[in-house]
This record gives structure tokens, C-alpha cells and sequence, in this order.
């Protein structure tokens, strides 16, 4: 009898019986995946995935499964281009023809029935350290919350609840202060095809290898739309806006308002907090979203929780082309207006 399948029997993988096929450890790749996805995060993973299916190695057989909301959807585009079989999210998901299923970014919860159908089960790549981030928007959240470090995890998928399934594998990288959310989101998807096709190419071990999420240490990233982006100075510090910038990057710009018109901050960064950097504007007018024109270092300063202060290099009026710090403050006279009157809202 298989070794492998053996240990199996004796281990930590029997308690998955209900998701998973254990007679189906016996059996040797090539595999047949159906994968699972929706975004370019899930592009990254179908790429490298294709390029296994081509050489007929470790894949005999790869179709994908994605939504037809959305006007572009780079999955199916992606699937068209290269003559991957297409099936649609939720009605046309194909019955008992695959080994294993791959979900990456897909953004829906799939039900046991489609889960217990393949033997091997279904597999995740998340683009966080489990169980810290789970959820929809775990860069994002990362980046934002000031993170030193990040990762990718390949998990097992369990019914009812998102990213809570036993971990086969991490990889950790470090987040440096200038990191974006493009580039972090680019090298996360790479690192995460590169250990998705590690994994398959020694399933059964790598399943085995698996072990339960820890209890400690869960946090949650929810899917964010442009609210996420709106600058609360009363609630935010000069490092927790420049993080929520980076974290935005891409995506939505951060915006604040000014006399009830809508703006858009472009090219956020910390600023060292001095009274003398308002020239002689009394400090009691020095809160929160507080803002002044400084024309020897030329730049518009913003005053932000726990007394610090970020420079805004430029700013955005939308339907109008975007103003520099300077043009901003002249075209709007906020040299003119009294202190009390000068406030990011």
C-alpha cells in the first residue's frame, strides 16, 4: 500500500474525512484542477497554472470557473484567450470530473456539496498570514494597519466560513515603509502562484503536512469601497494616513472635503509637527485637519490626530485638472481666511 496514504490514515488528515476523499490519496499526478478565481490577483495563479497544464506533467487536465457579473472580468478573458474551457458561477460548475479544485480571489463562498465533489478537496492561496487578514481585502488591511510583515498561505477550503481551513503552507516577506499596494499586491500574487504550484506537485505530503489555524491572532480584512479612502483627521495619525495612502494606491485616492467641495490628496507624506511650521498662527487653532501653506519649503501642511501633520504635494477637485499645494491655496484665497476657517473636513 501507498506510504503516504498509510501515514494518512494514521494522522492528522483523517479528521478532513468530510472534505476529502482519503481513498484518493493513492493516486499519482497528473492531476485534473478546476480552478476558481475572478481578479488579477487570480490571474497570477492561472498563469502559472497554464504553463504546468501545457508542459503534461503535474496537470492533465485544467478548466476554470468564474462570474459573469462585471462588464471585465480577466479570469474569463484570460480563459478565452488561451482555450481554457469557461464555466459560469453558479450554475454551470462541472460534477465529479476533477481530482482538485484551486480557489484564488474568487470572492464567493462555495457550498459543501461542490467541496466534498473533488478528492482531494479544494485548495486557497490567500494573500496574508493566516488567520491574521482573513477576508476580502487582506493587502489592503495589511498596508493600512502599518504591518511589518506579510505573506501568502495555501489552506484548505471549508464550508460556510472564509479562510478558516487548515494551513499546508506560508510564506512570509517583509513590507517596507515605501511599499505600495501594487507592488506589494504584484509580488504577493507571484510568491502565491509559485507556492500554489509547490504544493500540487506533492499533494498528498503537502496535505498531510497541514495543521489547524491557530485561535490566537485573528483579524479580519473586509472588502472596502471608496468610504475606506476618507481622511478622518480628528481619528487618524500623520503615519496612519500616509499608511492608509499606501494602502489605497491604485485604487482610491484619499479624499477630504474643503467648504463642502470634494478633494482628492495626491502624494501623501509624514511631516515633522512644529508650531513655528505655521508661522504665527496661535497654536490653539493647531487640530485636526488644520491646513497652511508654508512658502519657504513650499509645501501645504495638514494637521492630523495626536499632534502630527502630513505634507500634501497635490490636490484633486473632481471634474477639474489637478492643483498643485500652491495653486490650491492661492486659487481658493486660504491665505486670506481667518484661522477658524481653514479646516479639511
Amino acid at each position: 500500500m501507498n506510504l503516504v496514504f498509510i501515514k494518512l490514515l494514521k494522522g492528522k488528515l483523517y479528521r478532513w474525512k468530510n472534505y476529502c476523499n482519503i481513498s484518493s490519496f493513492t493516486k499519482t499526478p497528473p492531476w485534473n484542477v478546476l480552478f476558481f478565481g475572478a481578479d488579477e490577483f487570480s490571474i497570477y495563479s492561472l498563469k502559472a497554472l497554464h504553463s504546468e497544464y501545457l508542459k503534461k506533467t503535474v496537470l492533465n487536465k485544467l478548466e476554470v470557473v468564474t462570474t459573469i457579473k462585471g462588464k471585465w472580468n480577466p479570469v474569463r478573458k484570460y480563459a478565452n484567450e488561451h482555450k481554457i474551457c469557461v464555466h459560469s458561477w453558479p450554475n454551470q460548475v462541472p460534477k465529479n470530473e476533477f481530482d482538485l479544485g484551486l480557489v484564488v480571489s474568487f470572492g464567493h463562498l462555495i457550498p459543501e456539496a461542490i467541496i466534498t465533489q473533488f478528492p482531494f478537496g479544494m485548495l486557497n492561496v490567500h494573500a496574508s498570514l493566516l488567520p491574521r487578514w482573513r477576508g476580502a481585502a487582506p493587502i489592503i488591511y495589511a498596508l493600512a494597519n502599518g504591518d511589518k510583515e506579510t505573506g501568502v498561505t495555501i489552506m484548505r477550503i471549508r464550508p460556510k466560513h472564509f479562510d478558516t481551513g487548515e494551513i499546508i503552507s506560508q510564506i512570509k516577506i517583509p513590507i517596507s515603509n515605501e511599499m505600495k499596494f501594487p507592488e506589494l499586491h504584484k509580488i504577493l500574487g507571484e510568491l502565491g502562484a509559485q507556492c500554489l504550484i509547490k504544493t500540487i506537485y506533492d499533494l498528498p505530503e503537502n496535505l498531510h503536512q497541514a495543521r489547524l489555524q491557530p485561535q490566537d491572532g485573528v483579524t479580519y480584512a473586509p472588502k472596502v469601497t471608496s468610504d475606506f479612502a476618507v481622511v478622518r483627521w480628528d481619528e487618524l495619525s500623520s503615519s496612519q494616513i500616509y499608511n492608509l495612502d499606501r494602502a489605497m494606491s491604485g485604487l482610491f485616492p484619499l479624499t477630504t472635503s474643503w467648504e463642502g467641495i470634494p478633494l482628492k490628496l495626491i502624494g501623501i507624506r509624514e511631516s515633522a509637527f512644529s508650531e513655528s511650521a505655521f508661522g504665527d498662527i496661535d497654536e490653539t487653532f493647531l487640530k485636526p485637519g488644520f491646513l497652511s501653506y508654508n512658502k519657504r519649503s513650499k509645501t501645504l501642511k495638514v494637521v492630523c490626530a495626536m499632534r502630527t501633520c502630513v505634507s500634501v504635494e497635490k490636490i484633486g477637485v473632481f471634474g477639474k485638472r489637478i492643483m498643485t499645494g500652491s495653486e490650491f491655496c492661492i486659487g481658493y484665497c486660504i491665505h486670506k481666511l481667518p484661522p477658524d476657517k481653514r479646516y479639511f473636513k
